[in-house]
């Protein structure tokens, strides 16, 4: 804990909004897509006419389960849908669809890793409900101040994931919210593009005195887009409750906005508490039954998820933490790289390529893992000869680019393209002799102490075979004759 936080314990809640990945919306046919003109996306049953009737929409019911399960919750198999009533331009109902007493699932954790340790932060509930609509404000339509509304988002599904207030660094926070951010995109639930606001955060903050169990009084930081912005805003949030009451202030509960240009969070309203929201059970919908065949259905699609695969490449693969940690991150690099290891059996030499080569094409090229056209069982021939000592490492890397432009095995782009190593102890000998012959100059400084040269010779081998040269092989012959 930070030396600013002496005497104090920061107590931090994180409230998670993740829009499910289906085709339409919670309770009505209007499309589920990001990007369409303002209000297209729309129906009867988004805009709040009199006379119509939400219908569930069962893939998303399947997504919520699925995250539950990935995240070890108690899923409940009968669960009640409340009306949460409040007036703001973007809701047309004038309250929105979602879950309160009685939600689909409770209780669970999510696995964190920070620093090299790893532990769990645990969760209160996660309940579904639907999106509001959103304001546009812009000033350069009219010249003026304006405001509107697009109602395209109104009605998305979304599950809200609350965890207890149970961190207390902004570290921590950003952590638990990048390992949550990365399970739901692993079970297919979300895109989780916080760029697009489907996975957005609210943050509870409050300070107590070190050693006390009395929570302080918390203020939430609302719609934070980006891991950044999290721990920033919880940095100075905490900064700011303390200032207040060291100086005899009090804390007001209210919702806050982070201005990341400022570096300061402003007021925005006095916090609702629930008894405000007037919710009652929604009259329109049955109560949700969760069967036990569909939940197994569900546990049955669950892939192993990050903090398992992380477990794997450290004990069983001998990868370093942070080596592990970024292949784990996302679902398909880790499958294209156990594919690799799988075809190759060589983990290090693998996670090195994927780490580094892979992801950089994958980057320049502004491709998916899944449309390269270098795929785990081309890398994984390259990494062989790569191994065995028949392609360069810089050599290899040209090869794997050619793999991506054309789809062409390892060998065969080797082979056209004449970039075999030279081996041959025999042949490298010779070159090596050249060398140290045509530089008795150079030859003379490294006898008598200027070790360094050792690599300009090898470099000037590798420039003899135009750099197919095995370099290990190269080093050996060099030693060999200068008896070192």
């Amino acid at each position: 804990m930070s030396q600013r936080y002496e005497g104090w314990e920061p107590v931090i809640g994180l409230e998670v909004h993740c829009q499910l990945r289906t085709e339409s919306k919670l309770f009505s046919s209007a499309p589920n897509h990001f990007g369409a003109e303002p209000n297209h996306h729309t129906t009867e049953v988004d805009l709040g006419m009199p006379g119509v009737l939400p219908v569930i929409n069962g893939h998303a019911v399947e997504l919520a389960l699925r995250v539950a399960l990935a995240l070890g919750c108690k899923v409940h198999p009968v669960s009640i849908f409340a009306r949460k009533h409040y007036f703001y331009p973007d809701l047309p109902k004038g309250y929105q669809i979602s879950q309160y007493e009685e939600p689909y699932s409770t209780e669970g954790a999510v696995p964190v890793e920070l620093d090299g340790e790893e532990f769990l932060v645990p969760l209160t509930r996660i309940h579904m409900e639907e999106d509001a609509g959103k304001l546009v404000h812009d000033s350069a339509i009219t010249g003026g101040a304006a405001s509107y509304v697009d109602l395209n988002r109104a009605g998305v599904p979304l599950i809200e994931i609350v965890s207890e207030p149970a961190m207390h660094t902004p570290e921590v926070a950003a952590a638990y919210l990048r390992s949550l951010h990365s399970i739901v995109r692993y079970v297919g639930a979300s895109d989780a593009d916080m760029e697009k606001g489907n996975f957005r955060c609210d943050a509870n903050v409050s300070v107590r005195h070190a050693g006390t169990e009395t929570l302080g009084t918390r203020t939430e930081l609302k719609n934070l887009n980006s891991f950044r912005f999290v721990e920033k805003a919880i940095a100075y949030e905490i900064e700011r409750h303390i200032d207040v009451i060291e100086g005899g202030g009090e804390i007001v509960q209210e919702t806050r906005l982070w201005d990341d240009k400022t570096g300061q969070s402003r007021s925005m309203r006095g916090k609702e508490n629930a008894h405000d929201y007037r919710y009652f059970p929604e009259p329109d919908l049955i109560p949700l039954r969760l069967g036990e065949d569909l939940i197994v259905s569900q546990r049955d699609k669950l892939p192993a998820l990050p903090h398992e695969r992380r477990k794997c490449y450290r004990e069983e693969w001998g990868l370093a933490v942070q080596d592990a940690t970024t292949l784990a991150e996302d679902r398909g690099i880790a499958e294209y790289f156990e594919a690799t290891v799988v075809e190759s059996e060589l983990p290090k030499l693998a996670a090195n390529w994927v780490k580094q080569t892979v992801l950089r094409t994958l980057t320049d090229t502004g491709s998916s893992i899944e449309e390269l056209k270098a795929t785990p069982r081309h890398l994984a021939a390259l990494l062989k000869l790569v191994d065995g000592g028949q392609l360069t490492v810089a050599n290899g890397r040209d090869v794997f680019a050619e793999m991506v432009e054309t789809g062409e095995d390892a060998a065969t782009i080797m082979q056209a393209k004449g970039l075999e190593s030279v081996s041959d102890t025999g042949e490298l000998e010779t070159m090596a002799r050249e060398v140290l012959d045509a530089n008795a100059d150079q030859l003379e400084k490294f006898r008598a102490g200027e070790e360094k040269i050792f690599n300009w010779f090898v470099g000037q081998i590798m420039k003899k075979t135009r750099g197919k040269a095995n370099p290990a092989a190269v080093q050996q012959v060099l030693k060999k004759l200068l008896a070192i």
